[in-house]
């Protein structure tokens, strides 16, 4: 037997027993709620698929942290980036709000106009205000300068990159540009920020491969300097976004090329994070939330990840655009070894959050749900039957109830009429007509088989739905503006 199938063998051995281990009162949920103000660690994936971590399919690499992690907690197969898309997806973690609700779409550029808008009360700030220690690490995509940054909505600091790390005027073979004609050469240097301040430019691929190593190292060092009061820790990782990079203790290690090899030093990051708070004793009340803010950038062929079947990727309304994997822990809370299939969002965390700290909701309309009651195992715990799937500037292209998903006509970006990339060059985009169509989750997740003629019913249902958030959230696709959105930061470029 290969050490693939052994490993594969004890993961599943001890997803299924470590719930006994701990004692059938773990299991069923009902450990004590403790009323101590909990430490937050939120470690946000840039472009992770549901099919990426080892617990969920991933391989010939391993993950064992993560594994670990997912041992010690909650594994959800049901659980959403709220866009496929960067800056849209981010907004609506840090706000509890589909993004389109806060003026958010896309991927902001160094020279976008628009930026969250302060008046949006994020997580950081609101756990502020209650008195916690709050700090950024990673990138912050939300707005590229001041007083649009991370410290400017709640972070007490921040190291990392304002926004994704390709935007550089760097070619995909890590050569710089001097090509005007490229798009790529309108990008400034890639800045790497502490505080408001630039601190360094990365210039390299080798610049690329000290990422993951310093963002580990500047967690750790926030984790040990607010041990003493409660903290909230918001670390949003670069990778594996291309150009995905590894350091040179992680080169080769994997055996599965550079993906391979960057995904193991992302697990030794979760490690390094874990450990840390073992040893500053904060294990126990220390609420860590693993995910990704949308699914793999599939053209870049074997430098991007994968969806376990799901269709589609980054950049799409598809299951494999939008579904992504989420494992929580939190031994005083969440049973260990429990898995959840019940639907939830990123949009959920800023609410659950909320109540968990007993800090107060946002002034504006929300859209995220309380979730803690899947958290606990609680049985019928169903807090969210519905989500929407918006995407381009303001197009709502599906929605689920439960286990239907109807998707609008329109059209999509496609990886399944190119060619994918290869060794850090991307492919060819395209285009794809979308038909009116209804799938069920439950039995096609690959979202293969139109059922609407079948359940005419569900169609009628869902349709009425979807005119309830057209309302609140507008519709381009229909010319529906909608009366809840509100408008994002005007940044000017003088």
């Amino acid at each position: 037997m290969n050490r693939r199938f052994i490993s594969s063998v004890l993961l599943m051995f001890l997803l299924l027993m470590v719930p006994f281990t701990f004692g059938f009162k773990s299991f069923t949920g009902s450990a004590p709620y403790n009323n101590e103000q909990p430490n937050i660690i939120i470690i946000f994936m840039d472009d992770m698929g549901y099919g990426d971590l080892e617990c969920y399919g991933g391989f010939p690499y391993h993950t064992p942290n993560i594994n670990k992690l997912a041992v010690q907690g909650m594994r959800f197969t049901n659980f959403y980036a709220a866009q496929a898309v960067c800056s849209a997806s981010r907004a609506a973690l840090l706000t509890g709000c589909y993004p389109n609700r806060v003026g958010i779409h896309g991927a902001l550029f160094p020279w976008s106009t628009i930026a969250l808008n302060p008046d949006e009360e994020t997580i950081a700030e609101l756990l502020k205000a209650k008195g916690y220690s709050t700090g950024m690490v990673g990138k912050w995509h939300l707005g590229q300068k001041e007083p649009f940054f991370p410290l400017q909505q709640g972070f007490d600091e921040w190291l990392g990159l304002p926004y994704s790390n390709d935007m550089w005027p760097v070619n995909y073979d890590g050569k710089p540009i001097t090509d005007t004609a490229d798009r790529k050469s309108r990008y400034p240097p890639l800045p790497l920020m502490d505080g408001n301040k630039k601190i360094r430019e990365i210039k390299t691929l080798n610049d690329q491969e000290e990422l993951t190593g310093l963002y580990t190292e500047r967690a750790k060092r926030f984790i040990k300097q607010n041990k003493a009061h409660p903290f909230f820790l918001y670390l949003a990782h670069s990778m594996p976004h291309v150009p995905i990079a590894a350091s040179p203790a992680f080169k080769g290690k994997s055996g599965a090329g550079l993906f391979g090899d960057m995904i193991e030093e992302v697990d030794w990051s979760v490690g390094e994070i874990m450990h840390t708070l073992e040893e500053q004793g904060l294990t126990e009340n220390t609420l860590v939330v693993f995910t990704s803010d949308n699914g793999p950038w599939l053209t870049f062929g074997n430098h991007a990840g994968n969806t376990a079947g799901l269709r589609e990727g980054k950049g799409t309304a598809w299951e494999g655009g939008q579904r992504v994997p989420c494992i929580m822990r939190w031994p005083a809370v969440i049973p260990a070894g429990t898995i959840c299939n019940n639907m939830a969002s990123t949009i959920d965390l800023l609410p659950t959050i909320a109540d968990i700290c007993k800090t107060k909701q946002p002034v504006h309309k929300i859209d995220g749900v309380n979730i803690l009651p899947l958290m606990q195992h609680k049985n019928g715990a169903n807090p969210r039957n519905e989500l929407v799937y918006y995407y381009d500037a303001n197009n709502l292209k599906c929605i689920r109830a439960g286990q239907w998903k109807l998707v609008f006509q329109g059209h999509s970006q496609t990886y399944k009429k190119t060619v994918m990339g290869n060794d850090g060059w991307p492919g060819k985009y395209a285009s794809d007509t979308v038909h009116l169509a209804l799938y069920d989750l439950r039995t096609d997740p690959g979202e293969t088989l139109d059922v609407k003629a079948q359940h005419p019913e569900v169609v009628e249902q869902l349709n009425a739905i979807a005119d309830r958030y057209r309302k609140e959230l507008g519709d381009d696709l229909t010319g529906i503006k909608g009366e809840g959105r509100r408008t994002a930061a005007v940044v000017s470029l003088n």
